[in-house]
């Protein structure tokens, strides 16, 4: 089979790491959510998680300011949701209330947890010396919350221009480790 050229530009789409977040953040007056996806797991214990915020994003400021957010991660049924979010700016829009989505006061951090999402992992920034530069942080997960409900939750997965995979069935291979 001949390999066809691909344009550097949509590499990204190639290499989209994990499910699509809604990571929410508080600057002191209000919590923000900002539709993530390039994210990566850094370390086992103590987890830590690299993640690419722009400096464009009302939550940027909010995460250099208070070193603290929630990673919530949504399912499919909350695609729209995701989209809306992602698709709108916190600098003139409370996401919460525009879509119909919970805050949850968590329990080590400023920034509330969604309700409505899957998971929820509430971080605290450990190295932020590539903001200014990458836009990138190192959080480090110090609780972490699942709905005991969702079984095998179907996630989103981003794949550019409005596109996303729905993740959710899971296989498992014998192992030959003794």
């Amino acid at each position: 089979m001949a390999q066809k050229s691909y344009p550097l530009p949509e590499v990204y789409r190639l290499l989209e790491p994990g499910p699509v977040v809604l990571i929410t953040t508080f600057n002191g007056k209000c919590a923000d959510i900002m539709t993530q996806s390039w994210h990566t797991m850094m370390e086992f214990e103590p987890p830590l998680v690299g993640c690419i915020v722009s400096n464009r994003n009302f939550s940027f400021d909010a995460l250099k300011k208070t070193k603290e957010c929630v990673i919530n991660i949504p399912t499919a049924g909350l695609a729209k949701q995701v989209a809306g979010c992602g698709n709108t700016s916190g600098h003139n829009t409370d996401k919460f209330k525009r879509f119909h989505l919970t805050p949850v006061a968590a329990s080590r951090v400023k920034a509330p947890l969604i309700k409505e999402c899957y998971a929820n992992i509430e971080c605290r920034v450990v190295d932020a010396r590539m903001a200014d530069r990458y836009n990138f942080f190192v959080l480090e997960a110090i609780a972490a919350w699942i709905d005991p409900e969702k079984k095998s939750p179907k996630t989103l997965h981003h794949m550019g221009r409005g596109k996303f995979m729905v993740a959710g069935k899971t296989i498992q291979l014998k192992s030959k480790a003794k």
